[in-house]
């Protein structure tokens, strides 16, 4: 009988240690930032993810590839194109590459192709579209 009073009278003292040692660890938490709007919706992910350390937006990509794309795209489909130069003037053509500070413009009716550089473009459209 002792030997089980003893044995009892131990594991309580044990778990009794046990629990009393025991803290509840809570995070700090910036409640500014985790604050959820007043009608209850959550912050879309990309405001959440584009947040840099100090708080601020990240800025945008410098390159976005659009004009590659678009160059591509005109490219592909051989669209027939009216590129305007600062100058005033018009040329008619498909775009058969490009380039990082020029365009080939293959025209018809026998005129020589042109290598055109990027700067002397004021803008282009598809032909058969209404211009500006």
């Amino acid at each position: 009988m002792k030997d089980s009073m003893d044995s009892t009278a131990l594991g309580r003292g044990l778990d009794g240690e046990v629990f009393a040692n025991r803290r509840l660890i809570r995070p700090s938490l910036n409640r500014s930032e985790n604050h959820r709007p007043d009608n209850g919706d959550r912050r879309e992910r990309t405001e959440r993810t584009q947040r840099a350390a100090n708080g601020k937006k990240t800025a945008p990509p410098e390159q976005t590839h659009a004009e590659n794309f678009y160059y591509q795209k005109q490219m592909q489909s051989k669209t027939p194109m009216v590129i305007v130069l600062r100058d005033g003037e018009e040329v008619h053509g498909i775009i058969e590459w490009y380039d990082k500070t020029c365009i080939k413009v293959l025209r018809e009716d026998g005129r020589p192709n042109l290598m055109i550089y990027k700067p002397s473009i004021k803008y282009m459209f598809k032909e058969g579209e209404n211009q500006r």
